[in-house]
C-alpha cells in the first residue's frame, strides 16, 4: 500500500512527501505564529504578494515587468535578512530552546565537563512584586525583566550593572522619580538584580502602538524577541501588568503574579565556576 503512487497536479504522493509536506506546513505555522499581529506580518505579505505577481508576469512573458521584478526578487533573501532579523532570531531561539542539542536539557550533564557542583537559589518573587505594589500605589513608573533561558548581557550592557542582592528597598531606591535610573528596565537574573536603567527594544506592533506608553511597548518589545518575563507598573494609572511572549495581562492579584513567577522558576540553579 505505502509503495503505491498517485499523481495529483504533478505532486507525487508518497510517505516521504507527505511528511516533507507536514514539516513546511509545521514550519509556516510556527512562523505564522511569530508574525502574527506585527508590523512585519503585513511586509511578508507585500513581498509573496510581489512574487506571485513576478511569477505571472513571467508565465505572460512580459519581458519589462519579468526583468525589473526579476531584479528584486534576485536580492530577496538578503532583503528578508534585513527585514525580519528580529523575527528570524527570535525563530532560532524557539528551535534552539525545543531542539535536544539546548545546553539547558539534563543529558547534557553526563559529560564529564559538566560535572559542577550546583547549588540551587531563591529569587524573592513576593518581595519584588510587594515592592511592585507600593510603586504602584506611589504612581511610580517601573519595569522589570527576568529572562529565562539568558541573562540578557547585550541588554544589561546598555544600562548600569549591579549584581546586587534583591530588596524591596533596593527596588524602591531605583525607581524612585527623582532616581536617575528610573527610566530605565531592572533585569533580575540567578536570584540578583544584574543591571538597571536597561533600555528595551519597543514592540512594533501596529495593534498596540497607539495603545499603550513607551514603558508598556518596551516591556512587551522585549517579550516578544526573548523568552523573557516582564512586570510593568504603569505610572498614569497606577496598575501592574505581567507580559509574557508579547502577551500582556492586567487586573491580576498580586498574589496571582507572585505564584506565577514562582512556578516559571521553580526550578532555578546557578552552577559554580560558570
Amino acid at each position: 500500500m505505502f509503495d503505491s503512487q498517485f499523481e495529483l497536479l504533478h505532486y507525487k504522493i508518497t510517505p516521504i512527501n507527505i511528511i516533507d509536506l507536514v514539516l513546511v506546513v509545521l514550519v509556516c505555522f510556527q512562523l505564522f505564529k511569530l508574525l502574527k499581529g506585527s508590523l512585519a506580518f503585513n511586509i511578508l505579505i507585500g513581498l509573496i504578494t510581489i512574487y506571485m505577481f513576478w511569477l505571472v508576469v513571467r508565465y505572460f512573458d512580459m519581458p519589462l515587468m519579468t526583468g525589473m521584478l526579476g531584479q528584486f526578487t534576485q536580492v530577496g533573501i538578503v532583503a528578508v535578512l534585513v527585514v525580519f532579523q528580529q523575527e528570524i532570531r527570535k525563530f532560532l531561539l524557539v528551535i534552539g530552546n525545543s531542539s535536544l542539542l539546548g545546553e539547558n536539557k539534563k543529558w547534557w550533564n553526563i559529560f564529564p565537563w559538566k560535572w559542577k557542583i550546583q547549588e540551587t537559589f531563591h529569587t524573592p518573587f513576593d518581595e519584588i512584586v510587594e515592592a511592585c505594589r507600593e510603586l504602584a500605589a506611589q504612581k511610580a513608573g517601573a519595569i522589570i525583566v527576568f529572562p529565562i533561558t539568558s541573562e540578557m548581557k547585550f541588554i544589561a550592557g546598555s544600562g548600569e550593572a549591579m549584581d546586587s542582592i534583591i530588596s524591596k528597598r533596593l527596588l524602591l531606591a531605583i525607581f524612585n522619580k527623582n532616581s536617575p535610573l528610573h527610566d530605565g528596565a531592572v533585569i533580575i537574573s540567578n536570584g540578583k538584580i544584574k543591571a538597571s536603567n536597561c533600555v528595551l527594544p519597543v514592540s512594533e506592533n501596529p495593534q498596540i502602538i497607539n495603545k499603550y506608553g513607551l514603558r508598556h511597548l518596551s516591556a512587551i518589545g522585549i517579550t516578544e524577541q526573548t523568552d523573557a518575563i516582564c512586570l510593568v507598573v504603569s505610572e498614569e494609572r497606577g496598575a501592574i501588568s505581567y507580559i509574557k511572549e508579547g502577551q500582556i495581562e492586567e487586573g491580576l492579584l498580586a498574589e496571582e503574579i507572585t505564584d506565577r513567577l514562582n512556578a516559571q522558576f521553580s526550578k532555578e540553579m546557578v552552577t559554580i565556576g560558570e
